[in-house]
């Protein structure tokens, strides 16, 4: 009896493409999970960003709010020393 045979051979390469075709899978599904985590990093830095420039806008205000000085409702608008201003139009072509 003969071991090594076509029909052997054949479902021997079939498997092994099968396997292969696995591991590789595997690897692009930790590649984008990989992207996926960072993206989520980069959405909670800037999440933990906004968050902190609200609580220093609230904090500033009350300690104005403390010491007497009246704090006009656009004060908001100034977070980081800047005044907040509409863009100049572009020229006409």
């Amino acid at each position: 009896m003969k071991i090594f045979t076509r029909k052997n051979a054949l479902v021997g390469y079939l498997v092994l493409n099968a396997r292969k075709r696995a591991v590789q899978k595997r690897i692009r599904r930790r590649r984008r999970s990989g992207l996926k985590i960072a993206a989520y990093i980069g959405l909670g830095l800037v999440s933990a960003g906004i968050l902190a420039a609200v609580l220093a806008v609230a904090v500033r205000r009350r300690t104005l709010e403390a010491a007497g000085i009246d704090v006009p409702p656009g004060d908001e608008l100034e977070i980081v020393g800047e005044y907040v201003t509409a863009p100049e139009p572009a020229p006409a072509a």
